[in-house]
């Protein structure tokens, strides 16, 4: 009764972009849902905030407070901390909590005679891909006093790099497979080769992929997609730890997958074990669909159909 008389106060266009909303599970981008936040959203004993309550019909039945939330940045309350209109469309906001499983890696080490282990951005690919802006993939990498991206994004199926590195200029970026509307960046629109069936189906399954979000506290991670997907980060984990964590996040859930602070304190030149790994503090892998690692049979990344590596401008 509560819920329909919300709607009810909802005019044609609101409740068309609610619908939207929900149709698309978040995966459109649509506008916000605007209401007075100080409306009256009693259910039982219980008094929950708009944004709260349309979230526990649509997304989350379980969710009991607005703490357990998070708003997308390009919410038009992100940021606000007592707005008298407050957007309570549900898909602009995320669920920050540890929703999701650690499957740990053995400690690996790259090895001459060791195929699988993974490439560091900067030796990837003997093709000097163009970068957007015409760049070179080593001018955006290592151009000195660089500050026009803070971070670049690039795509692999298996062990073969498709397309060329994606600079990162705006706080944030959808990296999505096959859309008609929304921008980002759409990996169904670079040539790919690899006619591998596992590679083809798990393509079919990006959808509306990740958002990569940079805010105040770190760098968050958006599952938008409807298949979990699967994190590698050196600041997700214990940074006294030799056991590597592969993190699944699932459909609708985020992660904070890059904390600066950490990677900073990361950075230990005598450190030979860790110099010797074959990714850096300031770099991020997602894989889309399939995890690797301890519990299963691809034990690196590079064996994963579709993933991502982010590298993270650390100047």
């Amino acid at each position: 009764a509560l819920t329909h008389a919300v709607l009810k106060r909802l005019k044609e266009r609101q409740l068309e972009g609610l619908l939207h909303a929900v149709e698309s599970r978040g995966g459109a981008r649509t506008p916000c849902l605007l209401l007075p936040a100080k409306a009256d959203s009693r259910l039982g004993q219980h008094w929950y905030p708009l944004p709260v309550l349309l979230c526990k019909v649509f997304r989350w039945p379980d969710l009991r407070h607005c703490s357990e939330v998070k708003r997308l940045c390009c919410c038009e309350s992100y940021g606000k901390a007592h707005p008298e209109l407050v957007c309570c469309n549900p898909h602009h906001l995320k669920s920050p909590p540890p929703p999701y499983s650690r499957y740990p890696m053995d400690f690996l080490k790259p090895t001459a005679d060791c195929p699988d282990s993974v490439p560091s951005s900067t030796e990837t690919g003997g093709t000097n891909c163009l970068a957007p802006g015409g760049l070179s993939d080593s001018q955006v990498l290592q151009e000195p006093g660089d500050r026009s991206h803070w971070c670049v994004v690039a795509y692999w199926e298996e062990k073969t790099r498709v397309g060329r590195l994606y600079s990162v200029q705006e706080p944030s970026l959808d990296i999505f497979y096959d859309l008609p509307q929304g921008n980002g960046f759409c990996l169904g629109q670079l040539n790919s080769d690899n006619k591998s069936q596992l590679v083809q189906k798990v393509r079919s399954k990006i959808g509306y992929g990740i958002q990569l979000t940079k805010e105040v506290d770190g760098v968050w991670v958006y599952n938008r997609s409807s298949y979990p997907i699967f994190i590698k980060s050196a600041t997700l984990d214990n940074p006294d730890s030799r056991t590597l964590l592969v993190h699944k996040v699932f459909p609708g859930f985020s992660i904070k997958a890059f904390d600066y602070e950490k990677a900073y304190s990361l950075q230990r030149p005598n450190d030979h074990e860790f110099i010797q790994q074959p990714w850096t503090g300031f770099t991020v892998q997602i894989s889309f669909v399939k995890g690797w690692g301890h519990c299963y049979t691809r034990q690196f990344i590079s064996s994963c159909p579709c993933w991502l590596e982010v590298i993270f401008n650390n100047r």
